[in-house]
């Protein structure tokens, strides 16, 4: 594993980084029974990673109201911007441990995956070197991101634009609903539809609700001319 490639730096400490890139399909027992893999260090990047980026935005954005903050953030922290940043910045699917089934079903290339080895990533490095580390990096990643979104180039939040516009009309909000999902466990697509009053759009597919439910969004706002 050529962590200098990762981080732009080789690390001392290679056994945080090792379990930051050990998927759970993949996980090692250790002595005490407990087991191994990098989800408790996804979490904690995932905090570090958000504290980052709002920190960025708020200085960067000093005329911008919160909710403008909120809808960037959103946006350049998600799966869609972090598993691109995983193959193409950090490298990241060549040295994923995957379980054998999860490697045979196409994991080192899944959105999900690739998002949570980023944060379990700077997780790592938040404990291996401290959090102005940890944060050097994440704006290294997610600056670019967050200028793209500011340039609108980047992916749209259909969820807030479609609940923005259907607000103002109606005062009422937009209903989810999980309509089925499909596939084995490891690897669920998710089907939703989005009712406004009488109207349904959908289903539309994703990897997991939340996209499920974008995708959904983004199919009545193209429907609705609200692009």
């Amino acid at each position: 594993m050529s962590l200098s490639k990762i981080l732009g730096f080789y690390p001392d400490n290679l056994q945080i980084y090792e379990q930051a890139l050990l998927h759970k399909s993949s996980s090692v027992e250790t002595g005490d029974g407990k087991w191994l893999n990098n989800e408790r260090l996804e979490f904690l990047g995932d905090s570090v990673l958000g504290l980052a980026t709002a920190a960025f935005l708020y200085n960067d954005m000093s005329q911008n109201k919160e909710g403008d903050l909120a809808k960037i953030k959103a946006n350049v922290v998600s799966e869609q911007s972090l598993a691109p940043i995983a193959v193409e910045k950090m490298h990241i699917d060549k040295y994923l441990v995957l379980g054998k089934g999860e490697e045979l079903s196409g994991g080192r290339t899944k959105k999900a995956i690739l998002a949570d080895a980023v944060e379990a990533v700077i997780g790592a490095l938040y404990i291996d070197s401290g959090y102005e580390s940890a944060e050097r990096l994440v704006l290294e990643l997610i600056i670019p991101e967050i200028r793209k979104v500011q340039s609108d180039h980047g992916s749209k939040d259909y969820k807030t634009l479609l609940q923005e516009f259907y607000q103002k009309k109606t005062n009422a909000c937009p209903s989810y609903s999980l309509v089925r999902t499909t596939g084995p466990d490891h690897d669920r697509i998710f089907y939703v539809s989005v009712k406004l009053g009488d109207v349904v759009y959908g289903p539309a597919s994703g990897k997991n609700k939340k996209s499920a439910e974008q995708a959904a969004a983004g199919v009545a706002c193209k429907a609705l001319g609200i692009e």
